[in-house]
């Protein structure tokens, strides 16, 4: 059993990392990609589009948190 939540930790470790929204960004853009692709729409767009929103989000909040506070 040991071995088992080792594992499940690592995996989660793994896919969440730092941040559980990137994460949930990734998901929500697969799922995305494969209900354009299961309607025939192309869907080659959707990740590189997700992956570039997510990254300027994140590196909005980080620069956000970086600041000292104004006086």
């Amino acid at each position: 059993m040991s071995r088992l939540r080792g594992f499940l930790a690592f995996v989660y470790d793994f896919v969440v990392g730092d941040d559980w929204r990137l994460a949930v960004a990734v998901v929500v853009g697969l799922a995305l990609a494969a209900l354009l692709a299961a309607h025939d729409v192309a869907a080659w767009w959707v990740l590189p589009l997700v992956v570039a929103v997510a990254l300027g989000w994140s590196l909005r909040r980080a620069s956000r948190a970086a600041r000292p506070p104004s006086s």
